[in-house]
């Protein structure tokens, strides 16, 4: 019987956090009231909603939708081997940006001097800053690059 209670925990551990909500939240901040977005199974939603109306964008594999839909005609970003793309293309021409080391930077540059920002620790900084007073936003848990790139897109743009 104990062995079943101990494989139920565990099921029910696993189910909980994969359907965990991510707060991201405005500077250092981890106030409810400066929740700027959320993520759930995949979806942005805006501030602390959980309505289907109110997602930004969603993750489905490598590609980044706008809204709740999944339609070629409305990806936003697709993302390969660190580079995000615009729309459906993998075109070098079409890179919007590139994600290697923790770091974001302008098109398919990995310049020091082309870095838009620093992750770490959950906290996205601007440029190479380390200073907390250029924390941009923070994320309360763990996330792919996709759904990075998702939560990117819905603070930045």
């Amino acid at each position: 019987m104990k062995k079943y209670l101990i494989l139920f925990a565990v099921i029910l551990a696993t189910a909980l956090s994969a359907n965990a909500q991510i707060n991201v939240y405005k500077g250092t901040s981890t106030f409810s009231g400066d929740i700027i977005c959320n993520l759930s199974n995949g979806k942005v939603y805006e501030g602390t909603s959980s309505f289907s109306g109110n997602v930004i964008c969603n993750v489905k594999g490598n590609t980044i939708y706008e809204g709740t839909s999944t339609f070629s005609g409305n990806v936003l970003y697709t993302v390969s081997e660190g580079k995000v793309y615009k729309g459906t293309s993998t075109f070098s021409g079409n890179i919007a940006f590139t994600i290697k080391d923790n770091k974001v930077y302008k098109g398919t540059s990995t310049f020091s001097g082309d870095v838009l920002a620093t992750i770490r620790c959950g906290k996205v900084y601007k440029g190479t800053s380390s200073f907390s007073g250029d924390i941009l936003f923070t994320i309360d848990g763990s996330v792919t690059t996709e759904e990075f790139v998702a939560i990117w897109m819905a603070v930045i743009n």
